[in-house]
């Protein structure tokens, strides 16, 4: 496996494609829009200079990284000639059913199709192929260089071949792959967004306040980051999709989302993306100031 194609080029995009650069895969960057493809190459370019600061790489690692790297628009002229795509589009189901249906047909009949869906039915995604036995579910953790997790979730159709190469591929890239089964949420986000969404209901139960409740979680439970800041960093509308995503798989009332969280993503307060969530991040992209509906 040499030629990797990522579709979308944000923030999870733009670090997956910067991790199979940086191990010397050579990567088909995809995205609609060039202002996305040119974002994202400057977010790769800063990261590497960060690791380039760090000593971690050096100028000629930067280099071949970022010549491992091609741009495309055009879907088709960008996948057909992979041996795997990974998508990591909006995490939107029928955006994803589109794009694995054109992928489908514009890949060669042996190529893998991966899906970094925080949420989203691996077998749901695979139906509207051809060739469901190759598709899977890999779902990269944010930071992508950063983060050594990688999810491996197999459908209903998922092969054995299939999962086993996609889990060494993985280890190659220096992560840490754990096969799971395909259920609303898989593991990763079946418990954390239950987390997160009870200190969103926390605060809007007036319990405590913002940062009491990171606190509490940070030096309480040893937790890096508080859950308000995390579901910050997320992306308030990505826990609401994820959250939607369960309550309609399980018809279980503990996934609700709190209304608290529905109406902040209906007034735009998305987080660090919005520049305002639980926190401002108007001056810094750190959790510092608490925003002021808040206080």
């Amino acid at each position: 496996m040499e030629q990797i194609a990522v579709i979308g080029a944000g923030t999870m995009g733009n670090g997956i494609a910067h991790v199979f650069a940086q191990n010397g895969y050579k990567v088909n960057l995809v995205d609609v829009a060039q202002a996305s493809l040119d974002k994202g190459m400057a977010t790769i370019t800063k990261n590497l200079d960060r690791m380039i600061a760090k000593e971690v790489i050096d100028e000629a690692k930067k280099e071949a990284t970022l010549g491992n790297i091609s741009t495309y628009t055009n879907l088709k002229d960008g996948v057909s000639d992979t041996d795997l795509v990974v998508e990591a589009a909006t995490e939107n189901l029928d955006i994803k059913l589109k794009i694995f249906k054109d992928l489908d047909e514009a890949c060669k009949a042996e190529t893998i199709l991966a899906t970094n869906t925080s949420s989203i039915s691996i077998t749901q995604i695979g139906a509207v192929t051809n060739r469901p036995e190759k598709v899977i579910g890999m779902h990269f953790m944010n930071p992508v260089p950063i983060m050594k997790l990688v999810e491996i979730i197999r459908g209903y159709s998922t092969s054995d071949k299939v999962t086993e190469t996609i889990m060494e591929l993985s280890r190659k890239l220096g992560k840490t792959p754990t096969e799971v089964n395909d259920y609303p949420g898989f593991v990763a986000n079946r418990i954390l967004m239950p987390m997160i969404n009870e200190s969103i209901e926390t605060l809007y139960n007036g319990v405590a306040g913002v940062q009491e409740i990171d606190t509490v979680m940070k030096l309480g439970m040893a937790h890096p980051m508080g859950p308000l800041q995390l579901a910050d960093f997320i992306g308030l509308d990505v826990c609401l999709s994820i959250l939607n995503v369960m309550y309609d798989g399980f018809k279980n009332p503990k996934y609700a989302p709190c209304p608290l969280l529905v109406n902040m993503v209906m007034a735009g307060k998305l987080g660090v993306k919005s520049g305002e969530g639980f926190y401002d991040y108007s001056e810094s992209r750190k959790a510092e100031n608490v925003s002021t509906q808040f206080k």
